[in-house]
């Protein structure tokens, strides 16, 4: 289980690796903000073609055989990093690097879940997003780290990164697979999608939706956006301190998931929408006073907010879905968390590019927590005239109760 909690971690290392870089390639490259957010964005594409057809594969041809083939997709993709002279290159990479990201994460999921010594899947899933957010905050900061103090910043990281992906496959190797009757031939291979979500459960969906959104919005905006931020308003080319603060946010994101572990998926929601309220007050003031500090202050406060609200979130689609059909519903909330890390982000790039940087990141703003606010409305619709936050406060202790 240890291994295949690092090996995701490490996958999702390549995820936030040309985040600090971004004010290197845009001075290299001559490539705009937009640019830079195309870059960032176009890592949808990966993802929804795993989600649209590959879903299920480790179901199918077992868990090590799709985890080797991530990491393999995620080495071609640092390859294309490596040797890119444009943009390019960085647009393909940033292809594999999605596919081979949504490819693993499902497969690597499951098999910490079935190896995970007691058969707590619960602590499973807790574990696995923790490691899924300490490797986009390690990511963030090496890369800062190399490009700022070590020769050639365009390219150490990723040499690094490749020796790392080998040991991992090596590592990945010798774990035990636990699909019991893994598949052998190609045409036999279901490459049908799952997603949908039954009528009966559509308006309590809308809840975990808006705050998937809100949230992955929010982790977008900082693997793109932050860096520029940091250079152009706040006047720091310093590569290191991008890479910090990026890396700070993922950092609160995977602790603050491990100190609520045991709270109420509600109540994550509703906590989430709180500190995504006065997270994002603050990265707007900071910006407007050029404030490093103000911006640490907030990257706190937002990686909370990510936390809350995807653990929250995704708990909630856990405990709707029925089980027949849980594992569309996953894929569907899925598809939500794809959307929403990259497409308000793109939005933002155009709006900077005619409106300018400050006003397109004010209406994120307001766009983000819109969102959160539709989802803790929602969230907390009234069973019976009781609120759920009381009444989950008042029979936490007592037991289900049965009518309301």
């Amino acid at each position: 289980m240890a291994i295949t909690v690092l090996a995701i971690a490490v996958l999702y290392v390549g995820s936030t690796i040309l985040t600090p870089l971004y004010p290197i390639y845009r001075r290299e490259f001559g490539m705009s903000e937009l640019a830079v957010v195309e870059v960032y964005a176009i890592y949808v594409v990966g993802n929804l073609a795993v989600l649209a057809a590959f879903g299920r594969m480790s179901d199918q041809i077992g868990r090590r055989v799709t985890t080797l083939a991530a990491l393999a997709l995620t080495a071609l993709s640092a390859l294309c990093f490596l040797a890119s002279k444009s943009i390019d290159g960085l647009l393909l990479g940033r292809v594999l690097n999605g596919f081979a990201a949504g490819l693993g994460a499902g497969a690597l999921t499951a098999w910490a879940a079935e190896l995970e010594p007691r058969g707590d899947r619960a602590h499973a899933a807790v574990i696995v997003s923790a490691g899924n957010l300490a490797g986009l905050a390690c990511g963030s900061v090496a890369a800062g780290l190399l490009g700022q103090y070590l020769p050639w910043p365009l390219r150490s990281i990723f040499v690094a990164y490749l020796a790392l992906l080998v040991l991992v496959g090596l590592l990945v190797y010798r774990v035990g697979e636990t699909v019991a009757n893994p598949i052998r031939e190609l045409r036999e291979v279901s490459l049908r999608p799952r997603i949908g979500i039954p009528r009966e459960i559509r308006l309590a969906f809308v809840a975990p939706a808006c705050m998937a959104l809100a949230a992955f919005a929010l982790g977008g905006f900082y693997a793109s956006l932050v860096p520029g931020l940091i250079t152009e308003t706040l006047h720091n080319s310093n590569i290191a301190v991008v890479g910090g603060v990026v890396g700070l946010y993922f950092v609160a994101a995977a602790v603050i998931a491990l100190m609520t572990r045991s709270l109420a998926s509600r109540l994550c929601m509703l906590g989430g929408t709180a500190l995504l309220f006065l997270g994002v007050m603050l990265l707007m003031f900071a910006e407007v006073r050029a404030s490093l500090p103000l911006l640490l202050l907030a990257s706190l406060i937002c990686g909370g907010a990510m936390a809350l609200g995807y653990r929250g979130s995704l708990q909630v689609v856990n405990e709707i879905a029925p089980d027949d059909r849980r594992a569309e519903v996953v894929s569907t909330y899925l598809l939500v968390c794809y959307v929403g890390n990259s497409l308000p982000v793109l939005g933002v790039g155009l709006l900077s590019a005619s409106l300018g940087r400050w006003t397109a990141h004010m209406s994120f703003a307001c766009v983000i927590a819109a969102l959160a606010l539709v989802a803790a409305m929602t969230v907390s619709r009234r069973p019976s005239g009781i609120p759920i936050w009381i009444r989950d406060g008042i029979f936490k202790h007592a037991g289900k109760p049965r009518h309301f």
